[in-house]
């Protein structure tokens, strides 16, 4: 099924490389969605690529982009926060809404479920989010370098390890986390929610898919994924992922309205994905 390369800039002006996923025959018959990474991943990671084949399969198309400084994307990695994660997904949406349609689902995976669900407040076209093994707050993310915060705190930054790889993170990154976690928010606020979340999920656990659930409003679901790890790594899970969205936002859905066609652009690049 054709993908194709985009490219649309953050609130810096800085680019951020796409991709958008279609079906096969080239326009969404259900809806536009966005699909949010986890923190320090990109959009070729496993769950993304392959949850994204499997929602086109089923007549979406899907946009997975890499935040800002991650990836492909331009931008320092250092001067990003949840905010600006935020800010990132609102300009994927401006992106879809002004060249094919406004993105009625978002799907988010561990910190990136915590931010569509806080970006799907800001975007009044969405219709349904997701979160896939997401901590209930911003400041959970602390937890991967509890042990450099003071570092942190004293020298502005610190280098920490996150999935193995070393990352500067500065203490306005600390502080914005911790910020956003006591602003008021709503699960859901008045969209339906799905939360997916493992048992084994040694990463965050269950026990946030549980806070995240008695936050939101009705409608809201819960799906567990027993077997499965953090990064749904195994393809049949990731799969399998894609299959429950799509049976799942299938009530919520509606016809996309297309951009004027003055609006759409023409894909710069485009590939069959194997």
């Amino acid at each position: 099924m054709p993908s194709i390369s985009v490219a649309f800039q953050n609130q810096r002006g800085e680019p951020l490389a796409g991709r958008l996923d279609l079906p096969a025959e080239g326009v969404p018959v259900r809806a536009y969605a966005i699909f949010a990474h986890c923190f320090t991943c990109t959009k070729e990671y496993n769950a993304p690529v392959h949850i994204s084949r499997a929602l086109q399969q089923q007549g979406l198309a899907v946009l997975r982009f890499d935040f800002t400084g991650l990836g492909h994307s331009e931008g320092d990695f250092a001067d990003t926060n949840f905010s600006s994660m935020v800010a990132d997904l609102a300009a994927a949406a401006d992106y879809l809404a002004a060249h094919y349609a406004a993105p009625q689902l978002l799907v988010g995976h561990s910190w990136g479920g915590t931010a569509v669900v806080r970006a799907s407040q800001q975007l009044p076209a969405v219709r349904a989010v997701v979160t896939l093994g997401s901590p209930a707050s911003p400041g959970h993310i602390t937890h991967h370098f509890t042990a450099q915060l003071a570092e942190i705190q004293a020298a502005g930054s610190a280098t920490v390890n996150v999935g193995g790889r070393p990352f500067q993170v500065k203490q306005q990154f600390v502080d914005d986390a911790h910020a956003a976690s006591v602003q008021a928010t709503n699960p859901g606020a008045g969209r339906a929610l799905l939360i997916l979340h493992s048992p084994q999920d040694a990463v965050v656990n269950i026990d946030q898919a549980a806070r995240l659930y008695a936050q939101a409003q009705h409608p809201k679901s819960f799906i567990t994924l027993d077997g499965a790890d953090h990064l749904l790594s195994r393809k049949a899970d990731a799969e399998y992922v894609g299959q429950l969205i799509a049976s799942w936002a299938s009530r919520y859905l509606s016809a996309p309205v297309p951009a004027p066609a003055n609006g759409i652009l023409p894909a710069v690049t485009e590939e069959q994905r194997p």
